[in-house]
């Protein structure tokens, strides 16, 4: 079955530029392209009218070109145009992220906006990603990602761009819904309902909707002083996570064993195959697949 999950509130203009990025994908690069989505603000729910459109992708090259002695790029990119691009990940090298611990691929796999794809290949990835990667591992990722945030982008806390605020926000949040349910690994995407299910102080959560009320409706939230308000969540909780759930000090580490990389392995010879079966039968007719054919 082919996936296509476009909200109605998207600009049609920009996904049809996004469709055409992915048709060069396939015929320029003759790759297979089982899965395309949107990352970003617009697939965590905080979206403003100028966000760009963030397409993210897996591609897998022919069996064919697994027997080549030259050595082939792992990522597709495009430059930004036009608020929006794609780039995307083989998914050789999304493999290889998720067993580092890096579980972006996790999310591209659960985003609720599809451009296409395959339903077999994003359920059976999602099952192999689940079934690889720890809950202390998924955290460990989001205390990272969310810790570099406020490294980066909020400074001494007096001019800090606000749209910014939730990409700190985010990772805290998910962090706290993580230890208040503690027999879940994958919190809630949208922003929203991640929110609510986390049960943040009264004070923050006026916050919030205030600066969501805002970026919907505004193109540019400007900058401004950190709110105390925020500091003192996101601090908070990345300092409760990194007890919680173990901090290693560093960049990602390889976290699971030989037999999980030979599982690895079967499951990347079994999406080659099935693929190849697919645009030869024409069994994926109408399908991103048989497009490689």
């Amino acid at each position: 079955m082919s996936l296509r999950s476009i909200p109605s509130d998207m600009d049609g203009a920009k996904v049809a530029g996004i469709d055409g990025l992915l048709d060069r994908v396939v015929h320029e690069h003759g790759v297979f392209l089982p899965l395309a989505i949107e990352s970003g603000s617009r697939a965590w729910g905080f979206a403003s009218p100028d966000s760009d459109y963030d397409c993210r992708f897996v591609y897998v090259r022919r069996a064919a070109d697994h027997i080549k002695p030259w050595p082939v790029r792992d990522v597709i990119e495009f430059p930004l145009q036009d608020d929006y691009d794609a780039n995307g990940w083989d998914l050789a090298k999304a493999l290889q992220l998720l067993l580092k611990g890096n579980t972006v691929i996790i999310e591209w796999l659960r985003s609720p906006v599809v451009y296409r794809g395959l339903a077999w290949f994003r359920d059976d990835f999602l099952a192999f990603a689940r079934s690889v990667m720890s809950r202390d591992a998924i955290a460990r990722h989001y205390l990272l990602l969310g810790e570099r945030q406020r490294r980066v982008y909020f400074g001494d806390g007096t001019d800090v761009a606000q749209k910014r605020l939730f990409y700190a926000l985010w990772p805290a949040a998910t962090l706290r819904w993580l230890r208040l349910h503690p027999t879940e690994a994958e919190a809630p995407m949208d922003f929203s309902s991640l929110m609510a299910g986390c049960d943040p102080p009264a004070a923050l959560q006026a916050e919030v909707a205030g600066l969501m009320r805002r970026k919907a409706l505004t193109r540019e939230l400007g900058n401004g002083p950190l709110p105390a308000v925020v500091a003192e969540f996101v601090d908070s909780e990345f300092g409760l996570a990194r007890t919680a759930f173990g901090d290693r000090g560093g960049g990602p580490v390889d976290i699971r064993p030989v037999d999980m990389r030979q599982q690895a392995e079967q499951f990347y010879r079994t999406v080659v195959e099935r693929l190849e079966h697919e645009a030869q039968t024409g069994e994926a007719q109408g399908s991103v697949a048989s497009i490689a054919s």
